[in-house]
C-alpha cells in the first residue's frame, strides 16, 4: 500500500506535521518495503488555498491514504474525490505512523477537521481558554 505521511521534515525520523495543507513535507511511502520519498510542500507556505493545493498534490502521487493530525473543510472533499482515506491519531516519527497504520491503531475519518490553530492548542486550552481566571475582574 502506498501512504502519505505529513512530515516536518524529509525523512521516515522526522516528526509527523499535524496539519494537511500547511505541513513542510509529504513523505510517500510503500508500507510493504518501507521505501519512501519526500516531496516538499509547496503549498505551506501560500496566502490562501493551501489545502486544497496540498490535497491536489498529493492525489498526483496515487496513495490509497494520509496520515495527518486534521484535514480542513476544503482538503477533506479534494481528497475524498480522489479515494484517499484519511487517517489521524498518528504522533511520533513517519515510521512510528506507518508502523501503528500497519497495525490498525490509526482511525480513518469521514468528516473534516478544524482548521489547524496550532500545535497542541486543544479545547479549551491555549490563550485566554479559561474563564474566571481575573481578567478585567477588581478586587474590591
Amino acid at each position: 500500500m502506498k501512504v502519505c505521511v505529513t512530515s516536518s521534515g524529509p525523512d521516515m525520523d522526522s516528526p509527523i506535521d499535524p496539519r494537511f495543507g500547511r505541513c513542510a513535507y509529504f513523505i510517500i511511502v510503500d508500507t510493504d518495503t518501507m521505501q519512501h520519498n519526500a516531496i516538499e510542500n509547496d503549498a505551506a507556505m501560500a496566502s490562501g488555498g493551501a489545502g486544497i493545493r496540498a490535497a491536489q498534490t498529493v492525489a498526483s502521487t496515487n496513495v490509497e491514504a494520509v496520515i495527518t493530525g486534521s484535514v480542513g473543510p476544503n482538503a477533506h472533499p479534494a481528497l475524498q474525490s480522489a479515494g484517499i482515506k484519511i487517517m489521524t491519531g498518528a504522533v511520533g516519527t513517519v515510521r512510528e505512523a506507518v508502523q501503528k497504520m500497519k497495525q490498525g491503531q490509526l482511525q480513518q475519518i469521514s468528516t473534516p477537521g478544524p482548521a489547524h490553530r496550532g500545535m497542541g492548542m486543544g479545547r479549551g486550552r491555549g490563550m485566554g481558554g479559561g474563564r474566571g481566571q481575573g481578567r478585567g475582574r477588581r478586587n474590591m
